[in-house]
């Protein structure tokens, strides 16, 4: 009998002890993403791509970029999309740089984040479920309630800012917008009263988009346009 019980607490304790630990593997990786220096000549790069922006504005591309990773670690790995043409552009040219990228995604993730294009709500399930993850992740990250926002987040935000020829344009609340007329419009109320889909998803589901610990090994690729695997 006193055997069972100090193999419990043993258990108990190493079971503790693991997830201390991935808590804290998760927040040095966090650190790392939002402190990571991009290789030089990047920002020129993205330059190249889109000759408007300043280099505060691409400054800020990259800060969106680093937004998206964020989002990537914080949803446990999930399938996540890229809402944003522009920071898209940056992640490419990023990809490029391949040792560079490949040392960036074995510190921030343990693993190789692919890449695919940049999506929109639409017809796909399956994209629409990474773009809800990509919001919810995305507004938590700057404090936003993810069910009523009143703002979008920098990574929703970048392409209506400098009416990118080729970007997408989020609003908080399009309600008004399409009441006008406007179908160009991608609302953040679609995020959470299920969009285009007509299916609704319960942001506060912790196995489709809750706070999830480091886990879980590779997901499958994905099909319409997503950011992770």
């Amino acid at each position: 009998m006193i055997l069972i019980v100090i193999f419990v607490l043993i258990s108990a304790l190493a079971a503790a002890l693991l997830i201390v630990w991935l808590r804290t593997r998760r927040v040095m990786r966090a650190d790392y993403i939002r402190s990571y220096m991009f290789p030089p000549g990047l920002l020129e790069r993205l330059q190249q791509r889109r000759p408007d922006l300043s280099l505060k504005d691409r400054q800020l591309v990259a800060r969106a970029l680093r937004q998206f990773f964020l989002v990537y670690l914080k949803s446990g790995y999930k399938h996540i999309s890229m809402p944003s043409q522009v920071v898209d552009d940056l992640w490419h040219e990023f990809i490029l740089y391949t040792k560079n990228y490949d040392a960036f995604c074995q510190k921030a993730f343990g693993r190789y984040m692919h890449h695919t294009p940049a999506a929109v709500l639409g017809e796909s399930q399956r994209s629409n479920i990474g773009l809800r993850r990509t919001w919810w992740f995305a507004c938590l990250e700057e404090n936003i309630n993810p069910r009523r926002a009143t703002r979008l987040p920098l990574l929703f935000a970048l392409d209506a800012k400098w009416n990118i020829a080729d970007g997408f344009r989020y609003e908080p609340d399009c309600s008004a917008l399409r009441r006008n007329g406007d179908g160009t419009v991608y609302c953040g109320g679609d995020f959470y009263s299920g969009g285009s889909t007509g299916d609704s998803i319960d942001f506060g589901d912790s196995t489709s988009f809750g706070d999830v610990a480091d886990s879980g090994g590779d997901s499958s690729s994905c099909s319409g346009g997503c950011g992770g695997d």
